[in-house]
């Protein structure tokens, strides 16, 4: 999922390094360090590890000096007293005399300086040959330092975000999105002081990954904590269907129907879509599927009489969840927007959710305004999610309305659903873990 989206935020981390490398190069105020390089998915908790292991190695270093400075070697002397502190560490840990380990230091010294200059010179094409040869979060070749510390510029910036901008663009995110984005990047970024390569990466990935969870995190109740609270009331939670042909909503009603009867719930489903034919036959082929009791009338019935229908009937038996299918519509068709308009005035749900197929990114984005403009949407479900490799929808829609996103589609069986979870999401963007856990309550 969202691949292209994860390619772009890559990218910004790595043109921003070259920026700043390539500056330092021609500023001779660069030099190249031990230690791993980090890539951008993986940076996290590759870094934590990293310092972990160091924690430990130092641990162990420091309790194999104590325990060898106590001893003396022949000749009376200490080992403290035969060595210096450059070269003493390494006297001690090979578990030689201190005379001998000064000499093998001092030659090994020699090559490994010689070493160095003959390399300085092209360590940066090294380090580009090395790009994509990472292993579990860490990438080829080491990393490099600042002899001087640099400062991100908004010069180092302007154009790399800009570039980020236009690929979000192109990856179906709406203008709105990508400017946000852009501009919460440019923000968390200029002005920082940065010391190592690995500094880079962590300040890009820290600015995206923020940025983006500002975008998917608006606040709401899930559907399950509205159904406790109308079930406190003594009524069902009524919950009305809009969106356009094609999307997948009577599927996304059945997957529904499904996921809360495992819950324990009693759902019944309203066939308020009595306008196009087959319709009344295609959520009847659904509710039977999965088990649950359909409301429906004949075809060219009135929709918001088949509703209030469903309604009472949930109030009546103690049913928890009403669920009601409408006629597929375009926005722009005023007849079935007013007929929309009806079934919610009569039916009076307590959410009207917008169901869009994430595999339209933009276009997917656009309806839900013009059904929130019309009807003032609650929330919304997208379809297909799980194929969707740009992600521009998944990233857009929510903000774009200011209305949360409450389920995923995830395949075509009535299991695959999943309640919306920001965090999740930005596990998926921010991760190379490709099996995320999906947690159901």
């Amino acid at each position: 999922m969202f691949e292209s989206l994860k390619k772009k935020f890559s990218r910004t981390s790595e043109k921003l390094e070259e920026e700043l490398i390539e500056e330092a190069e021609k500023e001779d105020n660069l030099q190249e360090e031990e230690g791993k390089k980090f890539s951008f998915f993986s940076f996290g908790s590759k870094k934590e590890n990293m310092e972990e292991d160091e924690s430990n190695l130092l641990s162990e270093a420091e309790g194999t000096v104590g325990k060898e400075t106590e001893n003396e070697i022949p000749g009376g002397d200490s080992i403290e007293e035969d060595v210096d502190e450059k070269s003493g560490l390494l006297s001690r840990l090979r578990g030689s005399s201190a005379k001998e380990n000064i000499e093998e230091t001092s030659d090994e010294e020699k090559i490994i300086e010689e070493s160095q200059d003959e390399e300085k010179s092209h360590f940066w094409s090294r380090n580009k040959d090395n790009e994509d040869n990472s292993v579990d979060g860490e990438a080829g070749g080491g990393i490099f330092s600042f002899v001087r510390e640099k400062t991100i510029q908004e010069k180092h910036v302007e154009d790399i975000l800009f570039e980020l901008e236009m690929e979000l663009l192109q990856g179906d995110v709406a203008m709105e999105v990508a400017n946000e984005i852009v501009e919460s990047v440019k923000e968390d970024l200029v002005g920082k002081k940065i010391k190592r390569s690995n500094d880079i990466t962590e300040y890009t990935f820290l600015a995206l990954k923020n940025a983006v969870s500002d975008i998917i995190s608006i606040p709401s109740k899930s559907m399950t904590e509205m159904i406790e609270d109308k079930k406190a009331e003594g009524g069902p939670l009524v919950v009305m269907f809009v969106g356009i042909n094609g999307t997948g909503k009577t599927t996304t009603i059945g997957k529904l129907a499904n996921f809360y009867m495992k819950k324990g719930y009693t759902p019944v489903i309203a066939a308020s879509d009595t306008f196009r034919a087959g319709a009344i036959e295609q959520v009847t082929y659904h509710a039977d599927n999965v088990g649950v009791k359909i409301i429906k009338h004949k075809k060219g019935s009135d929709p918001a009489a088949v509703a209030y229908d469903a309604v009472e009937h949930a109030r009546a038996q103690g049913k928890e969840l009403v669920l009601i299918d409408t006629a597929g519509r375009m926005q722009t068709n005023t007849n079935l927007m007013d007929e929309m308009k009806k079934i919610k005035r009569v039916s009076k749900p307590d959410l009207v959710i917008f169901v869009g197929d994430a595999l339209t990114g933009n276009d997917a984005t656009e309806q839900a305004k013009k059904f929130n403009e019309a009807i003032d949407i609650d929330g919304v479900i997208l379809t297909k999610a799980d194929a969707d490799s740009k992600g521009g929808a998944s990233l857009s829609i929510g903000y774009v309305i200011k209305k949360p996103i409450l389920f995923l589609g995830m395949g075509q069986g009535y299991d695959d659903i999943m309640e919306y979870d920001s965090e999740w999401m930005l596990n998926q963007l921010f991760s190379d873990n490709d099996e995320s856990e999906i947690i159901e309550d």
